[in-house]
């Protein structure tokens, strides 16, 4: 059973199970964490910015507070019992196979509002580029945070994107997504979207309820109910996933919402995590060209 504990530079997370940094971060669910030369990761989280590295079975937070151990136990899902999923989704062998590659990958608990705006940015973009465009918004809109001698940035608030317009979102570099974000952001900080009340209704409600707003479409959708709200049964197809789910399971010509249901249909309360596995099976040990 892992344990947090104090060390001389910040916290350690002792014992965890199924458990890689690297897996978890570079599997397409978040965009404010950077690898470092040493393999440590650097990011930002609900307005903290830590270095993460980890030794076996230990992940070290430099700069967390144990104060804080409860957030990180909730960032990194700690509670949940990843060994039984990859056992219940093994029985595919496809997915054996898949998990055998990102056997580390947990599902992160983000912050709604960050992960709307984040998803919306991923529209039609590449990562590289949704990472630039999320990072800018935050140095303009949000707060500073000082670690390491870097001065870093936390996503904003509706509060403070509100004051954002669509000349400035497109010098922060979100190109033509931008009036989908000052159109989203005004409809949250005005109250008209409550993100609260989204994440309690069933996942087919959640869904009719996110694309209602511009900008969000059915992947955008479900990954923000997966990364943010806890709709495990989501399953959200971009071109990676539709590249492994016709190679291994459909026919070539299936569309988009096909695969997402037969996704949702196939793996159930465990789509969303299937998903994680395939999606970085697929991108990162099989590439483009083995599909």
């Amino acid at each position: 059973m892992y344990k947090f504990e104090e060390y001389d530079e910040g916290i350690v997370i002792k014992d965890t199970q199924d458990f890689n940094i690297k897996h978890i971060f570079d599997c397409g669910q978040c965009f404010r964490w950077n690898e470092q030369e040493d393999g440590s990761y650097v990011g930002v989280a609900y307005g903290r910015a830590v270095r993460i590295f980890q030794r076996g079975k230990d992940i070290y937070i430099k700069g967390g507070r144990i104060e804080d151990k409860k957030l990180w136990e909730y960032y990194f899902d700690l509670k949940r019992d990843y060994g039984y999923i990859k056992s219940e989704l093994s029985r595919d062998e496809i997915l054996k196979e898949a998990i055998k590659y990102g056997e580390g990958i947990r599902i992160l608990n983000q912050d709604m509002f960050e992960i709307v705006v984040s998803f919306i940015i991923s529209a039609n973009n590449r990562i590289p580029m949704i990472k630039r465009a999320v990072e800018n918004i935050s140095r303009r809109y949000g707060k500073e945070i000082e670690f390491e001698g870097k001065t870093y940035y936390s996503f904003p608030t509706p509060d403070s994107l509100k004051r954002a317009n669509i000349k400035e979102l497109e010098e922060c570099g979100v190109g033509f997504r931008a009036p989908y974000i000052v159109d989203t952001v005004s409809k949250i900080y005005k109250g008209e979207v409550d993100l609260n009340i989204i994440k309690e209704l069933d996942t087919d409600e959640a869904f009719r309820e996110l694309t209602n707003l511009k900008g969000i479409g059915p992947k955008v959708a479900d990954c923000i109910m997966l990364f943010s709200m806890q709709k495990y049964d989501a399953f959200p197809v971009d071109v990676w996933v539709k590249r492994v789910m016709q190679h291994f399971y459909l026919a070539p010509d299936v569309s988009l919402n096909k695969i997402r249901q037969f996704g949702r249909d196939k793996f159930k309360f465990y789509a969303g995590f299937a998903q994680q596995y395939l999606f970085y099976y697929a991108r990162e040990f099989k590439g483009k060209d083995a599909f």
